[in-house]
């Protein structure tokens, strides 16, 4: 019950609230890989993607391997900019056997943020019908070009300020 609560308020923007909870359903002698997880997703949310990865970590040393768990860990350090280690951990997601469609197309899209636009259809291709893979990953390069277009403005802002 504590730790359905738990999920609930979190998904409801109630962050500290959900992590006292989540925190208090816990069993020191038998931690509950699931508990750690939620309070991984929190932490991130919350901008403490160091701790959550070490909460991440202490899950996967109870259930190794679990596709969920690697998600999480996966999104974690998407979403600290390390994508090296985003997409080997997704693709070690993806690989198990419990793997959800979310879970390929979150690896997708780490592989279209890295430019890797053909294996990032392949893998969406077989998640998604080919016409809305094609036009997922015609969106990602669109978006990642306007990225970069801002970053070409930015710069060309930087260098006329200093001149």
């Amino acid at each position: 019950m504590s730790a359905s609560y738990g999920k609930a308020l979190a998904a409801n923007g109630s962050f500290q609230q959900a992590l006292t909870v989540i925190r208090g359903a816990q069993r020191a002698d038998r931690p509950d890989w699931a508990l750690l997880s939620a309070e991984g997703a929190i932490l991130d949310q919350i901008g403490q993607g160091d701790a959550a990865r070490r909460i991440y970590l202490r899950a996967l040393s109870i259930v190794p391997d679990e596709p969920s768990v690697l998600n999480n860990l996966g999104l974690s350090y998407l979403l600290a900019g390390d994508l090296d280690n985003s997409e080997l951990t997704l693709r070690r997601a993806a690989s198990q056997p419990k793997a959800t469609s979310r879970i390929r197309q979150n690896l997708a899209l780490v592989l279209g943020l890295q430019g890797k636009y053909g294996e990032a259809e392949a893998v969406a291709r077989n998640e998604l019908d080919p016409e809305q893979a094609a036009a997922n990953i015609a969106y990602l390069k669109s978006m990642m070009s306007q990225v970069d277009r801002w970053k070409e403005l930015a710069d060309g802002e930087k260098k006329t300020k200093r001149g």
